[in-house]
């Protein structure tokens, strides 16, 4: 513990739907949910507004569809997510060297380290520039937490949301921590927390008042010392400035079961592509590669195989997942379907032989459409927890997308699109062979609405634009159609 609260905890509002108000003009202080659209889609992160009508993350697309049927259902962008938070962690290393990033909105910063602030004064002085920087530099708002150590940090910054900040001077954690409920404190989960209950144990301050002993008796010594550590206000750890990475994957989730073992090979191969390009995105090679398959019944199925050294090479990342694909039986379907590379190592040892064939597997490999996944928080995605089960969103796939044929050209609400005479939107929704776009852009005035054939050649894919600096003023005819309402068909 320190004596002076220089330890900050940034957390990002509601960052994905925050990034999507910011970036759509029409879905301003509207509900927002972003996520896996699909019959199996889970909820990543919902707006404020949303959260009143009872939507959350993890929870089913279908449900939060039942609570807030008028929200705007959006498939994520993490493309245009990674960039802002490219942006507010480049903020954060401005105040000091010791920055300790949790996930893309979420990050510890140790403000002595880097010299900004060296008592309460000068941490809130720090607390606001950052928060005023953010804005400036992104148009969205964070919240700030300030305290002697990182598990307090962490509870002002939740406690200060949204969009505020609040310091915890020392000497005031247990009074500050007396009345909150026990789920407050890290590590305490559903079931440690209703086991709690069951003792009588119901806040903070109960907990402190149990004793070490007898949290010991009820949760394990491990567990209990911590807790008890904790309900204290005791923290001791530092802020570590890199966290290595210990696997890169992807996955999907899909609408319906596959049973077509063909299709399950092709989608494997894909992921395979998607978790290699995230491999040498993060400049890592890794030596084992992990198949994950979920089965109709809900049984989920992991296979690995470890080679002599460590790659970053598609075509022996496809060939290892085809391998580790055969020894499992799919017959009655699959719903979920993963890639993953572990052991990662900063250099490659080249496969000679995988890549004599790589030549041969590329031309023999067929490219089908890609398939929506249901979204969760991820390591590297807001709020953090969970594996990232996402398509990488139109930015990413638009040039495949504009090769395929026009049949089967796919417009997944919330994705960036452009066309030629109107310019830069997003889609609102699609079907019955219509696409319905909203044309406005970060900074403008909501947009005119518009609906096209799905084969519409003047219509392509798009990448983001910035959330700063890009904005227009609205012409005659776009703020003609302004009052257009942003729910999806």
């Amino acid at each position: 513990m320190r004596s002076a609260p220089t330890i900050l905890h940034l957390d990002m509002d509601a960052f994905y739907a925050s990034v999507e108000q910011a970036s759509k003009p029409s879905l301003r202080g509207k509900a927002v949910i972003v996520g896996g659209l699909g019959p199996r889609g889970v909820v990543a992160t919902a707006s404020y507004e949303a959260r009143r009508f009872g939507v959350h993350s993890a929870m089913p697309t279908a449900q939060a569809r039942r609570l807030c049927p008028n929200g705007a259902y959006l498939v994520p962008r993490f493309s245009l997510y990674r960039a802002v938070s490219d942006t507010v962690m480049g903020l954060l290393r401005e105040l000091s060297p010791l920055v300790e990033p949790l996930s893309l909105d979420e990050a510890f910063v140790d403000l002595e380290a880097g010299g900004t602030a060296w008592d309460a004064a000068s941490a809130r002085a720090a607390g606001e520039r950052l928060r005023a920087d953010i804005a400036a530099a992104t148009g969205l708002s964070g919240s700030v937490g300030l305290a002697g150590s990182k598990m307090l940090a962490k509870v002002a910054s939740e406690e200060a949301k949204p969009d505020g900040l609040l310091l915890i001077e020392p000497g005031t954690e247990r009074a500050l921590l007396a009345p909150m409920p026990v789920r407050t404190l890290p590590g305490v989960g559903p079931a440690t927390g209703e086991h709690l209950r069951r003792a009588g144990i119901t806040t903070v301050g109960e907990l402190a008042e149990a004793g070490e002993d007898e949290l010991v008796r009820l949760v394990g010594r491990a567990h209990g010392v911590g807790l008890y550590r904790m309900a204290l206000g005791l923290d001791d750890r530092p802020v570590v400035a890199e966290r290595d990475a210990k696997s890169v994957s992807v996955e999907d989730t899909f609408d319906v079961d596959l049973h077509d073992r063909v299709r399950i090979r092709t989608e494997v191969q894909r992921l395979a592509d998607r978790c290699v390009g995230r491999l040498r995105a993060s400049g890592h090679s890794g030596r084992t590669i992990v198949l994950k398959v979920r089965r109709y019944d809900f049984s989920t199925l992991t296979r690995s195989e470890t080679l002599r050294g460590p790659t970053d090479d598609s075509a022996v990342v496809r060939e290892a997942a085809a391998r580790l694909l055969e020894g499992v039986d799919t017959t009655g379907g699959v719903r979920l379907l993963g890639v993953g590379v572990s052991g990662l190592a900063d250099y490659t040892q080249e496969d000679l032989f995988a890549q004599s064939l790589a030549g041969a597997a590329a031309g023999a490999e067929g490219a089908g459409p890609g398939v929506q996944g249901a979204v969760q928080p991820a390591a590297g995605a807001e709020g953090a927890g969970g594996p990232e089960a996402a398509s990488e969103g139109p930015g990413a796939a638009g040039a495949d997308r504009a090769a395929e044929p026009a049949h089967e050209r796919h417009w997944p609400a919330g994705s960036d699109v452009s066309h030629a005479v109107y310019g830069p939107g997003w889609v609102q929704g699609s079907g019955v062979g219509r696409v319905t776009v909203r044309f406005e852009q970060p900074g403008s005035a909501p947009g005119r609405v518009r609906t096209f054939r799905v084969d519409d050649p003047d219509l392509a894919p798009a990448d983001p634009l910035p959330l700063v600096g890009h904005g227009e003023a609205p012409s005659a005819e776009t703020a003609e159609g302004a009052g257009s309402g942003p729910g999806t068909p």
